[in-house]
């Protein structure tokens, strides 16, 4: 829906709204917000509320902390779970002082990528993200625990599924926040869960990915239990990933379909997912931002480990859904549900339209099963490797110039810098394992 100002002050009035946060996203993709009483309203709405952006990770410095926030109308709502003394929300641009969009804001990166697709007569990128949970028990003090809440499968009922009723309560939720849900399952791993939500503009998804990862951490809370996008919080277990279906359009166009070609795919989606899998290995800073976001990315647990792209099998990183016209978008299946949703959309767009702008060749399809290949038939193959670890992923982005410039200085210094640090702290933690492995053999 689309909201006036006018729209929104009613609206508050009429359903007794007596807060509101404005909210943003961080570098790392948290979601922050300054929550005002109604009173500010009108002055959020006029672009007039100023934060301190220098305890923001990835912001800025002390001395240049004074920050603004621009909100985005469209993207009003009431929470739903809070019935008296209700409270909104407004998602947020970060501006600075002078009236210029922030450099280090991740919507603002997004939008920046969005205007060069523009440059080149696209008029949107489609998303359909598609991101997965697990849900723990807590304890008395409602902390979560390592007890997984059920021992369901994939696509198990009750009684083997014992988060259908918290699964159920967050669809209904996100319902009465204007999504239009699709689908709701349980996923592979016990106490692992899935719902999927119709594709939207690339902005509108990223907005989605943030407010579905709110609903379902507050609904779970409700039901005593805890919630985590955590990509591989059991070992020996599936992971959660965040495949990203995507498209792009020239108006009505889908610019991916070609009717003539024998796989339905235009020369733009080829060209598109070439760039996608030249920058591959410098993508994964982004789409696969933490230490524990490689435990998921190792054969044997349903993760791509591999650039390659098939439209018959799910093992590469790429794979073609099988709907064609309208709905033909290419299913990219490394990202998990840790990345911060604007950047990896932006750098993923980034990726696309390189190998677009430079009519990259798309290598040929995988169509066997890359698992069960040995490395010298891989090699042979020409299929690569995604990163085996973070520090490893974090040497690709900062050596490809496509995906920093994607990025920007501002985001990609501090980015790098937080991401070090996170490295350096797991690599020099010794660990359960060690002690398990060695204290007796040593």
């Amino acid at each position: 829906m689309s909201f006036s100002k006018e729209d929104i002050l009613r609206i508050a009035k009429e359903e007794n709204v007596r807060f509101i946060r404005l909210q943003f996203t961080d570098l790392l993709g948290t979601v922050k917000n300054v929550e005002i009483p109604v009173s500010q309203l009108e002055k959020a709405l006029e672009n007039k509320m100023m934060f301190d952006g220098s305890s923001i990770e990835g912001y800025v410095r002390i001395e240049e902390s004074d920050m603004y926030l621009y909100p985005d109308l469209d993207t009003w709502v009431i929470f739903p779970w809070v019935a008296e003394d209700r409270v909104a929300r407004l998602i947020c641009d970060v501006y600075m002082p002078d009236g210029t969009p922030f450099a280090g804001d991740p919507r603002g990166i997004l939008k920046r990528c969005l205007k060069e697709a523009k440059e080149m007569g696209f008029t949107s990128m489609n998303v359909g993200p598609e991101p997965e949970f697990f849900l723990f028990q807590t304890d008395e003090k409602g902390n979560p625990t390592m007890e997984l809440n059920d021992q369901g499968g994939y696509f198990d009922l009750a009684p083997m599924d014992l988060g259908e009723n918290c699964r159920r309560e967050i669809v209904l939720t996100l319902e009465e926040m204007g999504f239009e849900i699709e689908a709701s399952h349980h996923e592979v791993a016990y106490g692992q869960h899935e719902i999927d939500f119709k594709y939207a503009d690339a902005i509108k998804a990223a907005d989605q990915i943030q407010t579905f990862k709110l609903v379902v951490k507050t609904v779970a809370r409700q039901h005593g239990l805890h919630a985590t996008f955590m990509p591989k919080p059991m070992f020996g277990m599936n992971g959660s990933g965040m495949h990203c279906h995507q498209s792009l359009f020239k108006g009505s166009e889908n610019t991916f379909y070609e009717e003539k070609d024998e796989l339905g795919l235009s020369d733009t989606a080829r060209s598109y997912m070439a760039g996608l899998l030249k920058h591959a290995r410098a993508l994964a800073a982004i789409t696969n931002p933490t230490v524990n976001s490689y435990k998921r990315l190792v054969p044997g647990y349903e993760a791509p480990c591999y650039v390659a792209w098939s439209a018959s099998n799910r093992s590469p990183m790429i794979r073609i859904p099988a709907s064609r016209g309208l709905s033909t978008r290419i299913e990219v299946r490394n990202p998990d549900p840790a990345a911060n949703p604007y950047l990896a959309l932006a750098v993923m767009l980034k990726a696309g339209l390189d190998g677009i702008k430079r009519q990259l060749d798309l290598p040929a399809p995988i169509d066997r099963n890359i698992y069960i290949m040995s490395e010298e038939e891989r090699i042979e193959e020409g299929i690569p490797s995604l990163p085996a670890d973070l520090k490893e992923a974090l040497g690709e982005l900062i050596r490809n110039p496509v995906i920093t410039d994607a990025l920007g200085e501002h985001a990609l210094a501090h980015f790098y810098e937080l991401k070090e640090i996170e490295w350096d702290i797991y690599r020099t933690q010794v660990h359960d394992w060690e002690r398990n492995q060695y204290i007796t053999l040593y």
